[in-house]
């Protein structure tokens, strides 16, 4: 991870660097259209249009002229210059051409070496200042993200004042690799893509088990906590998002179907249904809160170029909830959702989380009144519990100002997760009301919140944090059991009996291989607890235990290793219990 003090450098830095990589591609392919070169969270890429694909050859050449570049410490020189000279300058650069139409204000260029670019900067002084870097992929990108746009080639690179931190942060890179949730779950059999159905992953047998542990833990916390399950339907009018705002804000990323002549959506969210839900009857202000729960399907049309994995889907699960308070519940009803969204990341092993409030964006709806009464009560909630927070300016819903938690991976990666809005301008929409203490109609306020967010994105983040290594509770196989020869096979049976008998979920390979296979194969498959059992066990009455780590313990008696295993599952423990 990069220090916050030194980011900025960073990001000088790394544009710095791309366009050492843009001026290399120019002197190779002189052709060459220039796109755009940002630095971006890590790295940077630059945008080209090339008749043909870059290949990993050509990489390796870009990078070497880059180090001529580089060698050369050419200044970053800045200069401010006329609309004219600018069109003049860029005349055989269309992308370019199309950028500087829609600047307002200074048009500014750098120069180093012979190549300019239209820029707003900054840069570091000079070329030699990035002592080392890599490329490190090639992928098609439309042109400012459009579909109705040109194929350009993006390269990516990375860059670093040192080689030491190129080393480390490529090991890191190496590591995310054998991380990767894609390869994972294919490898340990918990989802699959298919090509019929792109952004929509299926879940197999070992994943629905994953699943199905997730939901029960979340279910279960939740019904503690006051929260009443639903289900609502996929499909509804079109109508109905048109009130919600949706239609207005949001429509880009439905999809529509049509029955009886009527237009009718797939539901993105599933807040106009628990809406409706609420108007079912009237409310005393004694049922408030009311707290309405659902692991609700929604679909979002995404664009096919940023679908990936389990992290960006059209169809997933969102563990949504929407509470039906009071002004005064509000602040009360915001600390009890940070606290259980706490309590549910510390068991899934996410100690470190940062959070940040996001205020109102430009296309959003609602009185001034409204947004300041929502943004104040988040605000106090986070001030209450000693909270750092950060502030993240227009980035709110369309419909209220928001906190999103922010996760941190084993491989300190950051994730958004969760998610706490508050919205005054829906119940008045749909003229949501209960009946006060003085006999009158009442505006409650609507909290949208999700905890995991989407749970098939939470799944793809949980397989890269664990490794594939899953602790025993969400294990899909948590125990299996090997008998060393055929001799042993119905010893082996009961053991797998008890274990069954016992919820534990065992397996039994009898296969006619040898151990030593047996075991990496298991290990490969990441099972957390492996039982040997051979001539000495059998007489003993004991099993031989052995982790998936590697770790050996030898003549533990059945019942002893019954109650160790149920209590790590009880407790949803991180670690195994023997180490």
């Amino acid at each position: 991870m990069i220090p916050e003090e030194k980011k900025e450098y960073y990001k000088k830095l790394w544009h710095s660097a791309s366009h050492v990589l843009a001026s290399a591609v120019k002197e190779l392919w002189p052709d060459a259209k220039l796109g755009i070169g940002p630095p971006i969270k890590e790295g940077f890429y630059y945008d080209f249009d090339v008749k043909e694909p870059f290949t990993q050859q050509d990489l390796e050449r870009i990078e070497k002229k880059m180090q001529e570049i580089i060698d050369r410490k050419e200044r970053f020189i800045r200069k401010e210059i006329s609309r004219e000279e600018a069109e003049k300058l860029f005349k055989d650069e269309p992308y370019k051409l199309e950028l500087l139409r829609e600047i307002k204000g200074p048009i500014t260029i750098y120069q180093n070496g012979n190549f300019i670019d239209l820029c707003r900067g900054p840069h570091v002084d000079n070329t030699g200042e990035i002592k080392a870097f890599k490329l490190i992929r090639t992928a098609g990108a439309y042109w400012r993200g459009s579909e109705k746009n040109p194929m350009l080639q993006r390269i990516y690179g990375i860059a670093f004042p040192s080689k030491q931190e190129l080393d480390a942060y490529l090991k890191k890179l190496e590591e995310l690799g054998e991380r990767n949730h894609i390869k994972l779950g294919k490898q340990l059999g918990i989802f699959s893509i298919h090509e019929e159905a792109p952004g929509f992953p299926f879940f197999l047998p070992k994943g629905a088990i994953i699943w199905d542990e997730m939901i029960k833990f979340l279910k279960k916390l939740h019904i503690a906590e006051g929260y009443k399950f639903v289900r609502t339907p996929i499909i509804m009018s079109k109508e109905l998002w048109v009130r919600s705002g949706h239609w207005d804000h949001y429509r880009q990323n439905m999809y529509f179907t049509q029955a009886d002549d009527r237009m009718l959506a797939v539901k993105p969210m599933n807040c106009p249904g628990h809406i409706l839900i609420y108007k079912e009857k009237r409310h005393s202000y004694k049922e408030l809160p009311i707290k309405i729960a659902e692991f609700g399907i929604v679909h979002r049309l995404e664009r096919s170029g940023v679908l990936y994995g389990l992290i960006r889907v059209r169809k997933f699960t969102q563990d949504d909830a929407h509470i039906f308070c009071t002004e005064e519940q509000l602040k009360d009803e915001i600390i009890k959702i940070i606290k259980l969204t706490d309590k549910i990341y510390k068991t899934f092993g996410f100690e470190d989380y940062s959070m940040e409030l996001s205020t109102r964006p430009e296309d959003s709806m609602g009185t001034d009144e409204q947004w300041e009464h929502a943004t104040n009560a988040l605000e106090s909630a986070l001030k209450e519990l000693k909270i750092d927070y950060k502030i993240n300016e227009g980035e709110g819903a369309f419909y209220g100002p928001k906190i999103d938690f922010h996760i941190k991976d084993a491989l300190e990666r950051e994730w958004q997760c969760a998610t706490i809005q508050v919205d005054f301008s829906m119940p008045e929409k749909f003229d949501l009301y209960y009946i006060g203490p003085d006999d009158k109609k009442h505006r409650p306020v609507m909290i949208h919140r999700a905890i995991l967010g989407s749970i098939e994105r939470f799944m793809g983040v949980l397989i890269e944090h664990y490794g594939g290594m899953f602790p025993t509770w969400l294990s899909p196989v948590q125990v299996r059991v090997m008998p060393i020869t055929d001799r042993n096979l119905e010893y082996a049976k009961a053991v797998l009996e008890k274990l069954r008998e016992s919820d534990i979920r065992a397996e039994l390979d009898s296969r006619k291989e040898t151990l030593p296979k047996k075991i990496r194969e298991a290990q490969l498959e990441k099972i957390p607890y492996m039982l040997v059992i051979g001539d000495n066990e059998q007489k003993e009455g004991s099993v031989t235990v052995r982790t998936r780590k590697g770790v050996i313990k030898k003549s533990v008696k059945l019942e002893e290793f019954l109650s160790l295993i149920k209590e790590e599952i009880e407790s949803r423990a991180l670690e195994l219990s023997i180490k």
